[in-house]
């Protein structure tokens, strides 16, 4: 492929709406264009690598055992209602009406066309099945950020398994995990493999593959000593890893006190003179039609993702100040659990612990100091409602954990019969009962794994492509297209080259050999083959490890044999 004829249009600046470094990059190179907030146009240099990236993963999907299918994109909304995940996503489906009336999304995933088709099933004697499809998915985000890493439209690989029982089940997930761990092993990511909150997806054993990167939007907690690791979401927060906040003293009488204008933690904290491990910090979040209150320590955050699954409830959010006016007869930043009526109190462990504590009076400018749990109110729940700390333990070893900003590459996910059940896919056992299937979900993020190769193997001049998913293996840079001999040598190398199997870019633009040198380090080619100074003077070309800007020379008949020592060599650094 000669450059001169190939859209591959470079940029010397950084886009302006761009944050990440993938995002960067993948416009700077000539991989993206933006045409609207969440939606990438691929250009060829960015579709071949996205096709090297597919290639790898049906590869592996087939290597499983998953068969390939592919599902529509548009679903009917009724399918979605009788999951109830309708309300669960919300504004995120994108939904609309046909010309006959009737309710459409477009599929953000396919869980329920998947099990609707495969209601075909009779029988245990079909089972264990995995099927999987490579689609196109939308989603409505929000806040669309750091290029193709959360956009509008995606490209997603997911897989479903289908089993009897729970041992069935427990095989087709392992087969699928261990097909994660190769694949993302032949594309160069480096990825953590986490425990996970299912979320609105269901089931209770979940697993993410998390690709660390500065720019990553999720935080991973990881043990160096036995190597948990999991979502900031998921990791556990035990009771036995709780120290008291203060020594122990007995419990002094209930009062109230002024503090006028006094609204966070740190504010209170500070007017008071008390730790904030001392204050119970109480939110209000709506759940379907009423309220629940989470109770946590002034120095701990809810995590939100906990308390949905202890409220049962997949969507909540935070209160407006007209409901926590409405509920506790105070503004914002008053809020506390005594004598708070018509509100369930969800308690973390943590809050079961404080003695003579201070918690909001449920009226404006006071609150409430020597609050003891147990004899001035009373957690309808107490359960692990908080986000890991930095300096929590380590819940499997006790060790200490790091927090590591990272992209989700990929999700697995043992659904159950969530999905089975409510939409009728039954089999008979062996006994000739009815049963609903067991069903697991395996999602990756085609896109992500290019945005994630980019954020972990760049420098300052540009991509460091892993030779697994590179456009191109090389590219013939002749510095000097307008001279005759080194003109010939770019097209004899370039030929060479192709006739053996190697995928080649050849850069005969008529541009400045310092442009030329500049672009082929932020296209990142991992290997280039440079005709300028070195072959004026002695007819040999100059080889450079894009990796690590080795160079080395060869003679043109021993130009693919060194070629295909340097991929080797770029190989071994993924």
């Amino acid at each position: 492929m000669r450059w001169s004829r190939y859209f591959l249009p470079t940029l010397r600046e950084d886009p302006k709406d761009a944050e990440s470094v993938s995002h960067k990059l993948m416009v700077r190179a000539g991989l993206i264009r933006r045409l609207g907030s969440g939606a990438y146009s691929y250009l060829p240099f960015g579709l071949r690598a996205l096709q090297k990236a597919v290639a790898i993963v049906r590869e592996e999907m087939d290597r499983a055992g998953a068969q390939e299918l592919l599902l529509p994109v548009l679903q009917p909304l009724e399918l979605w209602k009788a999951t109830g995940r309708d309300a669960a996503l919300g504004e995120v489906l994108i939904r609309f009406k046909d010309r006959t009336g009737k309710d459409v999304v477009l599929g953000p995933t396919h869980e329920e066309v998947v099990t609707d088709l495969l209601t075909e099933l009779k029988s245990h004697r079909q089972l264990p099945l995995t099927v999987y499809q490579i689609q196109t998915k939308f989603r409505d985000e929000p806040r669309p950020r750091g290029g193709v890493i959360r956009s509008k439209e995606f490209l997603m690989k997911d897989a479903y398994s289908f089993d009897l029982d729970g041992d069935g089940l427990a095989r087709s997930y392992q087969a699928m995990y261990a097909a994660y761990e190769r694949l993302f092993r032949r594309v160069g990511l480096t990825v953590l493999a986490c425990e996970a909150d299912p979320g609105v997806m269901g089931g209770d054993v979940s697993h993410e593959f998390m690709a660390p990167a500065e720019s990553g939007e999720d935080q991973v907690v990881r043990c160096a000593a036995c190597g948990y690791a999991a979502n900031v979401e998921a990791a556990k927060c035990p009771p036995a890893a709780l120290t008291p906040p203060s020594p122990a003293e007995p419990p002094k009488p209930l009062a109230t006190v002024k503090t006028p204008g006094q609204h966070t933690v740190e504010e209170v904290s500070r007017f008071l003179k008390v730790p904030a491990a001392r204050l119970i910090k109480t939110l209000l979040y709506d759940v379907g039609d009423g309220q629940v209150a989470a109770l946590v320590r002034g120095d701990h955050d809810v995590n939100e993702a906990k308390l949905a699954r202890a409220a049962g409830s997949a969507r909540l959010r935070l209160s407006s100040p007209q409901t926590i006016e409405r509920l506790t007869g105070a503004p914002v930043g008053f809020t506390g659990p005594v004598h708070l009526r018509g509100v369930r109190l969800l308690a973390d462990h943590a809050v079961v612990g404080i003695v003579n504590g201070v918690a909001g009076a449920n009226q404006a400018d006071a609150h409430l100091v020597n609050v003891n749990p147990g004899r001035d109110f009373h957690p309808s729940l107490v359960a692990d409602l908080r986000v890991i700390a930095p300096d929590d333990p380590c819940p499997a070893c006790g060790g200490r954990v790091e927090r590591v900003r990272a992209i989700e590459a990929g999700h697995v996910f043992k659904l159950g019969t969530k999905y089975t059940q409510a939409l009728g896919a039954m089999v008979q056992d062996p006994s000739g009962a009815l049963r609903p299937m067991l069903m697991g979900c395996y999602g990756i993020g085609i896109n992500r794994i290019l945005a994630a190769a980019i954020e972990q193997r760049h420098d300052e001049h540009g991509i460091i492509w892993p030779p697994a998913l590179a456009p191109f293996q090389v590219v013939v840079s002749v510095l000097e297209s307008d001279h005759p001999e080194a003109a010939r040598a770019g097209e004899e190398a370039h030929a060479a080259l192709s006739a053996a199997g190697v995928e080649v870019l050849l850069d005969d633009r008529e541009q400045s050999p310092g442009s030329k040198l500049k672009d082929a380090d932020l296209v990142g080619i991992p290997v280039q083959v440079v005709i300028g100074r070195v072959w004026k003077s002695d007819r040999q070309l100059e080889l450079v490890l894009r990796a690590t800007k080795e160079k080395s020379r060869a003679a043109p008949e021993v130009l693919v044999e060194s070629v295909h020592k340097l991929l080797d060599k770029a190989s071994m650094l993924q």
